[in-house]
């Protein structure tokens, strides 16, 4: 069964002219359940992450200040969000969702998060809202816990994944791979394993195909034993902040080629949602049910 984390407090409310398209993640999970892509019984409710876990991938002091509300303006500018414990308490249960979704994902093959990918998350701030990084936390549980030896992130996102970049940077376990807007936030852009810059207005075939040139022979080198897909859709042409030249085929199509590539090698994958910002919300809930249609398609 394809396991999704998912709760309410995800679309926790932003002020009014907060740019941050939060009612996806009601949109999403009702628009997969009333075409009948899955049911309720795939969802489950994450609980709190504990603190410990937290610390495992980020700094105490930055944690201190964020459980507190002692972010300095600019710290807090910088992630994009106005303080509020609210949002601190809905940022740990998506940092649980993705890790129960990534043992459920050894159980099943594929699991996702209708939540996170929040790759700007660094070990010691937040940026880009981004407050604490899910795929690190989940990556560092498993292989904490010895259910993984070699992890791939795939990150697909159109901006670049510099906290996961900067928090496995001397973690070779760990091989982080960003194909990303070359000249899109960040301007100041870490060092990934594997960094793949696109010039403003790349099209499908132009993606697809440095995708593919790169990510296969990765399976083959890497031989990883997990996969984390951060599955953005700001990919699109339609999106505010991607200035990428996508459509919503040519984004399915990528999200088959990834969850394909990890089925074929057996390699459980975690996707998380990431970024989308286009005008319609509707273009954005559409990208986004392709990967959980194509996962329940290919896995299930």
């Amino acid at each position: 069964m394809l396991k999704i984390a998912w709760t309410e407090i995800y679309a926790h409310p932003l002020p009014q002219n907060h740019r941050f398209p939060m009612e996806k993640y009601n949109l999403l999970p009702q628009q997969l359940i009333y075409e009948g892509t899955v049911t309720g019984d795939n969802f489950f409710t994450p609980g709190t992450l504990s603190t410990d876990l937290v610390l495992r991938t980020h700094d105490a002091a930055y944690w201190d200040k964020l459980v507190h509300g002692k972010l300095e303006r600019q710290e807090e500018r910088r992630t994009g969000f106005p303080w509020s414990k609210e949002l601190v308490d809905r940022e740990v249960i998506i940092m649980q969702g993705t890790l129960d979704a990534a043992v459920f994902a050894l159980e099943y093959g594929a699991a996702m998060n209708i939540a996170g990918g929040t790759h700007h998350a660094f070990t010691d701030r937040g940026e880009g809202f981004c407050l604490l990084n899910d795929i690190a936390i989940a990556a560092n549980y498993l292989l904490d816990k010895e259910l993984a030896k070699k992890i791939l992130v795939v990150d697909l996102d159109v901006h670049q994944g510099n906290g996961t970049a900067q928090i496995f940077s001397n973690d070779p376990r760990v091989f982080t791979l960003s194909m990303h807007g070359a000249s899109n936030y960040p301007m100041h852009k870490e060092q990934s394993d594997l960094d793949i810059g696109l010039a403003d207005g790349t099209n499908d075939a132009t993606y697809l195909g440095l995708l593919e040139q790169h990510l296969r022979p990765l399976f083959d080198q890497l031989e990883p034993d997990f996969v984390f897909f951060q599955s953005g859709v700001d990919v699109l042409a339609t999106d505010k902040l991607g200035r990428l030249g996508m459509t919503i085929d040519g984004c399915k199509s990528r999200d088959r080629m990834v969850l394909e590539l990890c089925k074929s090698y057996d390699i459980p994958v975690v996707a998380s949602m990431g970024g989308g910002y286009s005008e319609k919300i509707a273009h954005i809930v559409e990208a986004h049910a392709n990967t959980y249609r194509l996962a329940q398609e290919i896995f299930f």
